[in-house]
C-alpha cells in the first residue's frame, strides 16, 4: 500500500524553480538600462506597441520616427523592411530597431504538415529540421519573431485550433515543442536565418469549454500545473525568446489580465526574462469578457499583469501615459517591460545588424527543404487500416477520385499566410508523373470536401469501374480548421460519404487518403475502405509523399496524437484520464438491450450505451507495411529511490519484409496516490527505423522525477508506492510491468 503524500517527498516549487532562473547578459543589461535613461514616457510606451503593418505609409513612417512603434506585424517584403527599418535607425530619435513578426506556423513558403500532422511523425529531429527551414525562409525577408510552437494540450477534436497544437499529450507536446524552440532559434539568436520562437497560448486555451474557440476554461490548479503547463515550462527552460497570452480566461481570469500566471508562474517561478505579447486585441477583450470596463481599464489590469507588448488593441498608446500620471501604474513597472523588449532586439542582434540582407533575400524552396517537407508527410501520416491492399502490387489502372485530389489550396492546410500554391504537389500530379497518365483516372466527383452536389458521383462509379483500385482522397478543406474554425460535427462533410458507399458497391478495393485539421468520426468510412491512410493536412510535398507511399517505396509511420473517437459525443476524449470508482465492464450496448430491460440489466459501470468506452483509435496507434514485435521488458531494478532511476529496456524486432520505422512508446500508472492519477501517462518515446528480421534493443531511463505530480498548487511530489510501465506501439498496447519508488 503507498504511503501518503505527507511521508513522500516534496518539492516546493519556488525552490526547485529559482536553481534554474536565467542569467541575464550584464553587457545587454548595461546597454538596456543606458538606453532606458534616455527615453522619454512616450518612448518607452511605443516599444510596447505592436501592429500591423500598413506598407511605407505617411502614417507608419511618421510613428517610427517619432518612436511610437516596437514591432511591426505581417510585413514581408524585404524592401519595404529595410525601409522601415531604416526610418527606425536612422530617424528615430534613439535609434531604436523595429521587430518584423510574423504568423510562420509550420512553414514560410515551403509548407510542412500542419502543427498536429509534424506531432504524428514522433521525430523530434525532423521537427526541429522544419522549423529550421522555415526560419531561413521567413528570416529572408525579414521576419525575425514568429509566433509559434503552439503547445496548448488539445484533448478536443471539435476545436479548430487543434490543428496548430501537438496533440493531448503533455510530455510529446514538451519534446516536440522544444524542438521547434530550437529550430527557430538555433543556440544563437543573433545569427542571421533565426527566428525569436512565440509559445502560445500562455495557457489552457486546449482545454476551451465544448470545443469552442475563445470560449471559458475551468481548470483546477493542479491540474493546470500537471497537464496544461509542462509543454510551456519546457520551452521556458528551452530559451523561447517570447511567450503569448491565450484568448481565454481561466476560472474567470483571463491570461492577459492574470499576474498569477504571467508573473508569479512565468517570471518569477520559471524565471522567463523574455517578451510576453499579448494575443491580437486580447487585451481590448477583456472588455466583453467582463473584468474590465473600458479599453483604460484593460491597459491598467495588462500592463500590471506582465504584459509586455499590446498587439492590436492599441490600449497602451492610447492610456498607459495617463495611468502612469494617474499613479495607477508605475513608470517602474513600465520600464520593466521595455527591458524585456529592448532585451529580446539585442539578443535578436537587431542594434548590430538590423537589415535584410538583399543578396540573400527571398531564399526559398531550396531541393533540400522540399525533400524534408515530403519526409516529414510520409513519417506523419497514420495508417489506420490495411487488408493487405498497400502498397499497390500489380495495378495498371488506378481511380483516382475526391474532392481533396488535385487541391493545391486545402492540402496546405490552415496559417498559411504565404502559401504560393502553385509550389503544391497534389496526389494527382505526383500519380500521373509516377505511374503515367494513362495509368489514372482522375474522376473527382465532388468539387470540394462540403460538396453535396451527388451528380458528379456517378462519374467516380464510373472510373472505379474500369480501374483495379479506387484511391480516394477526402477530407475537409483548410478554412474547416483553425482559429474560429470550430465543428459540433466532425465528420467528413459533405457528401463524402455517399460518394464513398457509392464507390465501395462497385466491389473494386478502395483506399481512403483523409486530409484534415483534426481526429475525425470515421468508424463508418473505414469499414467501407480496404485501406486509410489518415494524413493531417500535408502541405507543399503531399502529393509526391502519398505516391511513394501508395508504390511502397516507403512505408508510413505515423502514430496519432490525439485518440480518434467514435461519435462526436465522446469528446473531449484523452487517454490518460483518471479512472472512475466504476471502470467499463460487461457492457452491454443500446442494441442489445431487451424491451423493458431491469433498469441495472445493462450494468453499473462507466461507459456509453451507444460508444461503449474507448476510442474508435487510441493514442500512439499506427500501422506499418511492416511489423512489428516487442520483447520481454526488462528493469535495471524492480524499485528506485525518489530521487534515483531505473533503466528500462525493450528488444523491439522488424518482423515483415519491408523495411520500415516504428516508434516505441513508454507508459506509466501510480497505482495508489493522495490524488487520483492517470490510467497511463507517456513518459519516453524513441523513434527506430529497421531492416527486415533486425532487432535493436530500445532503453529508456526512467526518472523518479518524472513520476512527480502537484499535490497542491505550491507542492510537487514524488510518492513511493508502486507502479506500472508498458513498452509498447500504442497506448492501449503492451503488457504491465510492476516495479516501486521506495522512501
Amino acid at each position: 500500500m503507498k504511503k501518503r503524500h505527507l511521508l513522500g517527498l516534496f518539492l516546493c516549487a519556488s525552490s526547485v524553480f529559482a536553481a534554474t532562473a536565467a542569467t541575464p547578459d550584464a553587457e545587454i543589461e548595461s546597454k538596456i538600462n543606458a538606453l532606458l535613461a534616455k527615453m522619454t514616457l512616450e518612448e518607452k510606451i511605443g516599444q510596447l506597441n505592436q501592429q500591423t503593418g500598413t506598407g511605407y505609409s505617411d502614417d507608419m513612417v511618421g510613428s517610427i520616427r517619432k518612436g511610437a512603434v516596437g514591432s511591426i506585424l505581417n510585413e514581408v517584403d524585404p524592401v519595404i523592411v529595410n525601409k522601415l527599418q531604416h526610418e527606425a535607425v536612422e530617424n528615430s530619435r534613439l535609434g531604436i530597431p523595429l521587430i518584423f513578426a510574423r504568423d510562420v506556423v509550420h512553414g514560410f513558403k515551403t509548407i510542412f504538415p500542419i502543427p498536429l500532422g509534424q506531432a504524428a511523425s514522433w521525430n523530434p529531429a525532423l521537427v526541429e529540421q522544419g522549423a529550421r527551414i522555415a526560419a531561413v525562409e521567413a528570416a529572408s525577408t525579414g521576419v525575425r519573431w514568429t509566433f509559434s510552437p503552439m503547445v496548448d494540450v488539445s484533448r478536443d477534436g471539435r476545436w479548430g485550433r487543434i490543428a496548430e497544437s501537438f496533440g493531448e499529450d503533455p510530455y510529446l507536446a514538451s519534446v516536440l515543442g522544444v524542438s521547434m524552440v530550437k529550430g527557430y532559434q538555433t543556440d544563437d539568436l543573433s545569427q542571421p536565418g533565426t527566428m525569436a520562437a512565440c509559445t502560445k497560448h500562455f495557457a489552457g486555451y486546449g482545454a476551451s469549454e465544448s470545443g469552442k474557440d475563445y470560449n471559458t476554461t475551468w481548470i483546477p490548479e493542479v491540474l493546470l500545473r500537471d497537464m496544461y503547463l509542462p509543454p510551456f515550462e519546457a520551452a521556458a527552460r528551452a530559451g523561447s525568446a517570447t511567450f503569448m497570452c491565450s484568448f481565454n480566461d481561466i476560472n474567470g481570469v483571463p491570461s492577459s489580465g492574470n499576474p498569477h500566471l504571467n508573473i508569479d508562474i512565468l517570471r518569477n517561478e520559471w524565471g522567463f526574462d523574455g517578451v510576453l505579447v499579448s494575443d491580437w486585441a486580447s487585451i481590448m477583450q477583456m472588455i466583453p469578457q467582463g473584468v474590465c470596463v473600458d479599453l483604460k481599464d484593460a491597459a491598467d489590469r495588462a500592463a500590471n499583469s506582465g504584459v509586455d507588448v499590446d498587439m492590436e488593441s492599441y490600449a497602451y498608446t492610447r492610456h498607459l501615459k495617463e495611468l502612469v500620471e494617474e499613479g495607477k501604474v508605475e513608470e517602474s513597472t513600465i520600464d520593466n517591460l521595455v527591458r524585456n523588449v529592448l532585451r529580446l532586439k539585442f539578443r535578436l542582434g537587431l542594434f548590430d545588424n538590423p537589415y535584410v540582407d538583399m543578396a540573400t533575400a527571398n531564399n526559398f524552396y531550396a531541393p533540400e527543404s522540399l525533400e524534408a517537407a515530403k519526409k516529414m508527410v510520409e513519417e506523419s501520416t497514420v495508417m489506420l487500416k490495411n487488408n493487405d491492399i498497400l502498397p499497390l502490387k500489380n495495378v495498371k489502372k488506378i481511380a483516382l477520385v475526391g474532392p481533396m485530389a488535385d487541391d493545391k489550396h486545402n492540402q496546405a492546410g490552415t496559417w498559411c499566410f504565404d502559401l504560393e500554391k502553385e509550389h503544391c504537389v497534389t496526389p494527382l500530379e505526383a500519380l500521373t508523373e509516377k505511374y503515367g497518365k494513362d495509368a489514372i483516372i482522375y474522376a473527382p466527383g465532388l468539387k470540394y470536401s462540403r460538396d453535396i452536389d451527388e451528380s458528379g458521383i456517378a462519374d467516380a462509379v464510373a472510373a472505379a469501374r474500369e480501374a483495379d483500385v479506387v484511391v480516394m482522397v477526402g477530407g475537409e478543406e483548410a478554412v474547416l480548421s483553425g482559429e474560429a474554425h470550430c465543428r459540433a460535427d466532425i465528420s467528413l462533410p459533405g457528401a463524402q460519404t455517399k460518394m464513398l458507399e457509392a464507390l465501395k458497391a462497385t466491389g473494386k478495393p478502395v483506399v481512403l487518403i483523409i486530409m484534415t485539421g483534426r481526429p475525425m468520426t470515421i468508424v463508418h468510412e473505414t469499414s467501407l475502405a480496404d485501406a486509410v491512410l489518415y494524413m493531417f493536412h500535408g502541405g507543399t510535398m503531399a502529393g509526391p509523399a502519398v505516391a511513394e507511399m501508395l508504390a511502397g517505396e516507403v512505408s508510413p509511420s505515423g502514430k496519432l496524437p490525439v485518440s480518434m473517437p467514435k461519435m462526436v459525443g465522446q469528446l473531449p476524449l484523452y487517454y490518460n484520464h483518471v479512472n472512475t470508482g466504476r471502470p467499463a465492464s460487461g457492457m452491454v450496448l443500446i442494441d442489445e438491450i431487451p424491451l423493458e430491460a431491469p433498469q441495472t440489466s445493462t450494468g453499473c459501470t462507466s461507459f456509453y450505451l451507444d460508444a461503449g468506452d474507448g476510442p474508435a483509435f487510441p493514442f500512439g496507434y499506427g500501422l506499418s507495411y511492416s511489423t512489428f514485435s516487442y520483447g520481454d521488458v526488462k528493469l535495471s531494478s524492480a524499485s528506485m529511490a525518489r530521487d534515483g532511476s531505473i533503466e528500462v529496456s525493450c528488444t523491439v524486432t522488424n518482423t515483415g519484409n519491408m523495411a520500415a520505422a516504428e516508434t516505441v512508446q513508454l507508459y506509466t500508472r501510480d497505482l495508489v496516490a493522495s490524488l487520483s492519477r492517470p490510467v497511463k501517462e507517456l513518459k519516453g518515446f524513441e523513434k527506430v527505423y529497421l531492416q527486415p528480421g533486425e532487432s535493436r534493443m530500445v532503453t529508456f531511463t526512467l526518472q523518479a522525477s518524472s513520476l512527480a505530480f502537484w499535490s497542491t498548487p505550491t507542492t510537487k511530489v514524488v510518492e513511493p508506492g508502486d507502479f506500472n510501465l508498458w513498452v509498447a506501439g500504442d497506448s492501449a498496447s503492451g503488457t504491465p510491468v510492476k516495479f516501486s519508488v521506495t522512501e
